[in-house]
């Protein structure tokens, strides 16, 4: 995501990108810059196939054009919160996402609870994964922080 504002102060933009966004840029801005930009968000997101990102960790694939997650080949059925949860953490693999952001990003901006949510639903989709939480290969705690996805 990218915010386009017309406000430069520096609290704005930490706001934002605290809250998720991958880059802000301040009104006026060129067209080129914002394309340069959206190349650059989307470089971050993963390889791209026919122009839509397919994420991988592992034999673990994230086709974001399909909604289709496999394993070694074979589709793994999710939820919507569990592929909306599973998906956020494959466009940050390699790095740590916390319970907070997590529950902004999979359940809305002003979800309200606590990290028991983002377990729960990170034991289904490792369950479904069959991802040993002692010896992971796709979710890793990140203690006192949250989860990150482990990068290929």
């Amino acid at each position: 995501m990218i915010v386009v504002s017309v406000m430069p102060g520096e609290k704005d933009k930490v706001r934002a990108l605290d809250a998720g966004a991958d880059d802000y840029v301040v009104k006026p801005f060129g067209t080129e810059e914002l394309v340069a930009r959206i190349r650059a968000v989307l470089r971050r997101q993963g390889d791209v196939s026919d122009g839509e990102p397919v994420i991988r960790a592992g034999d673990l694939e994230i086709d974001l054009a399909t909604r289709r997650v496999s394993v070694d080949g074979k589709v793994v059925r999710l939820t919507p919160t569990e592929y909306e949860l599973l998906r956020y953490l494959g466009l940050h693999a390699g790095k740590p996402v916390s319970h907070t952001t997590l529950l902004r990003q999979v359940w809305g901006e002003y979800a309200v609870g606590d990290k028991y949510n983002t377990r729960y639903v990170v034991a289904q989709i490792r369950k479904k994964l069959g991802d040993d939480p002692a010896n992971p290969r796709y979710i890793v705690n990140e203690p006192g922080v949250g989860y990150r996805l482990l990068a290929p």
